[in-house]
């Protein structure tokens, strides 16, 4: 299973930041492999991406979210994909840490699997760039969710 960790800091402040990371549906105008993500309630989401030039499906569970300062999630079936978004407020600013734990999807070995290995870091701090783009963009986040999960629970 391979690790990567990259941190961005962000010109908006941790509500606004956080309000907009919420917005799943939206996640394919920063990220770049990722052409479908579906919330299917609170918790639960269905994504759709492009690997290796291979279309990937995978669901995952929201199993830890605190307002305004983290969202975890696991992968229930499909691609194995787990990880974590934390926001730290600075001064009227945000630095966002993305952590994400991946299994390479099966099939993809040799060559392709190392560059894949290789490319996913560079990915995720690409996606980084692009979301802190498009939050700094004049205007206000798209939406907000502000319920709370623990232990995989949902909180009202």
């Amino acid at each position: 299973m391979a690790h990567v960790e990259k941190s961005i800091e962000v010109q908006r402040p941790v509500d606004q930041v956080y309000a907009q990371w919420t917005q799943f549906e939206e996640f394919p105008e920063f990220m770049e492999n990722v052409d479908e993500v579906r919330q299917l309630d609170d918790k639960h989401l269905e994504w759709k991406a492009k690997v290796a030039g291979i279309e990937r499906r995978w669901k995952a569970e929201i199993v830890d979210q605190k307002p305004n300062k983290v969202i975890a999630w696991r992968s229930i079936s499909g691609d194995q994909n787990d990880g974590k978004v934390e926001f730290q407020p600075i001064d009227g600013r945000t630095m966002v840490k993305l952590v994400v734990d991946y299994e390479p999807p099966a099939g993809i070995v040799g060559e392709a699997g190392d560059t894949l290995m290789q490319a996913t870091p560079k990915s995720v701090e690409n996606d980084l760039k692009r979301f802190k783009e498009f939050i700094e963009m004049p205007g206000t986040p798209t939406g907000k969710w502000s319920g709370e999960i623990e232990s995989g629970h949902v909180k009202k």
